[in-house]
């Protein structure tokens, strides 16, 4: 049986949620949502890096520029894109 990575990324924020939830009554006062905002915003950045990853991987397989300014193209997605801070 083949598990897909949609299926893994999903994992944590699950758990996550069935801990939060059995940890007792939730009323909307008492609960912090905290964790599950940094969870939300970790999976949102693994995403954006994965996108890089994937740029990275498609500029190196088509060779048509070298192979250290594919890592750049990488590196720039990260910084800016991920970021959301622009050059300069």
């Amino acid at each position: 049986m083949k598990c897909s990575r949609r299926y893994f990324a999903g994992v944590p924020a699950v758990f996550a949620l069935l801990l939060a939830i059995s940890t007792g009554a939730l009323n909307a006062r008492d609960t912090d949502l905290t964790p599950l905002t940094l969870l939300a915003a970790q999976t949102t950045k693994q995403k954006c890096i994965n996108i890089c990853r994937a740029r990275y991987r498609d500029c190196a397989s088509l060779k048509q520029i070298s192979p250290y300014e594919c890592r750049g193209v990488y590196q720039d997605c990260t910084r800016y894109t991920c970021t959301g801070h622009g050059p300069g």
